[in-house]
């Protein structure tokens, strides 16, 4: 049989075969971006909780400097009010002298000087001593304003500031819960991961024994179709036996092109190169050897068929390293490097699917269905998630 009648007696049987989808699994990435964005959110929310405890420290400094102003400023208020009350007072008393001694003791007071200089020098100093207690009383009730005024400003500063403290406070008590919740969303996200995991491990562990029955089936499938094919050619040979040496040359040519065939087949399988060296451009030159053969999702094999995991598994595989069946946890083995320096051999991962770098931006991979192992001249022809090192 030959190269295409293998592709289509594989295609065939891997058809008649229910294959689970044990590859591209989104939902394991998916389940893994939503706990990225989840300690995203952590993060932020433990900054901001970092944030209020520093405002409701700074606060609480504020406030006690703020409640020592006032403190302060009580005090002052205090001495102002006293010593306008003892200037009120002095005032009173020398305004109540000069009631009860009346007139005379102002007229004795300017009489009794000795030269009109004198009597000047005293006029002026009762209107000095007038004056004084008038602008001293009203220095007092000044002051005595000023320092009310600034009580009653720092008072609404601090009732402003227990305000704002309040309000700190509420979001402080309500972030840990916050906090929480997320937390506990990322452990749930954890247990899904895990779970998707451990189905799709499962559902491979079943699609690679569903593929290796198939595999299996298919040699005796093979050889009852060869058998058929024969006791046919028996048949025919036997009934045209009368027609001369004509026919038996025809026949012998038949029965030559058969064994054509058959060398052909055993010429096919074996015409791949085992790998030459360990390097990313042997790893290029091994792979190229497969392209044209089919994609079969689930599948297992290189030349009968196989998926984008599949077949960078068993290429790497050839080369001594082992890599997982899925792509997801393909695109966490090796070393991360960015696209800039990729080389020949590299793997190029993308969500859901996988291939390997030729070493000249373009890409050899088990494309899909009705297209196969192919080579790509662009490997960017979809949104690339990784390139990882792994040889």
């Amino acid at each position: 049989m030959n190269k295409i009648g293998k592709r289509i007696l594989a295609a065939a049987v891997a058809s008649s075969v229910l294959v689970t989808p044990v590859f591209a699994d989104p939902s394991v990435d998916d389940l893994k971006k939503s706990k990225e964005s989840a300690q995203n959110e952590v993060s932020s929310l433990q900054t901001q909780l970092n944030t209020v405890v520093g405002k409701i420290t700074e606060l609480e400094s504020q406030l006690s400097s703020k409640g020592e102003e006032i403190i302060q400023a009580q005090s002052d208020l205090e001495d102002a009010e006293a010593e306008e009350q003892k200037q009120y007072a002095d005032m009173k008393v020398r305004i109540k002298y000069m009631y009860e001694e009346g007139n005379s003791s102002l007229l004795e007071t300017l009489f009794s000087s000795t030269s009109f200089t004198d009597l000047l020098n005293k006029a002026e100093y009762v209107a000095e001593v007038h004056s004084y207690d008038r602008d001293k009383l009203s220095e007092y009730e000044a002051t005595t304003k000023q320092v009310e005024t600034m009580k009653n400003d720092l008072q609404d500063e601090y009732e402003q500031m227990q305000t704002m403290q309040t309000e700190l406070e509420g979001e402080k008590a309500s972030l840990p819960a916050t906090l929480e919740d997320k937390q506990s969303e990322i452990a749930q996200l954890d247990q899904s991961i895990q779970d998707a995991i451990a189905a799709r491990q499962e559902a491979e562990r079943k699609a690679q024994e569903e593929a290796a029955q198939a595999a299996a089936a298919a040699p005796n499938t093979q050889t009852n179709t060869t058998q058929n094919n024969t006791q046919q050619s028996n048949n025919n040979s036997n009934s045209n036996s009368n027609s001369g040496n004509s026919n038996s040359n025809s026949n012998n040519n038949s029965g030559n092109s058969g064994n054509n065939s058959s060398n052909n087949s055993s010429s096919n399988n074996s015409s791949y190169v085992p790998p030459q060296g360990r390097d990313g451009a042997a790893v290029v030159a091994y792979a190229r050897q497969f392209i044209g053969n089919p994609y079969v999702y689930g599948g297992n094999s290189l030349t009968n068929g196989i998926d984008c995991s599949g077949f960078t598994q068993q290429i790497y595989a050839a080369f001594g390293v082992s890599l997982p069946r899925v792509d997801s946890e393909q695109a966490l083995c090796g070393v991360e490097i960015p696209l800039s320096q990729a080389k020949a051999g590299d793997l190029l991962c993308y969500y859901g699917h996988v291939g390997i770098y030729n070493g000249s931006v373009g890409i050899i991979h088990a494309s899909s269905p009705g297209v196969g192992i192919v080579e790509f001249s662009n490997c960017q022809y979809r949104t690339l998630r990784c390139v990882r090192r792994v040889l």
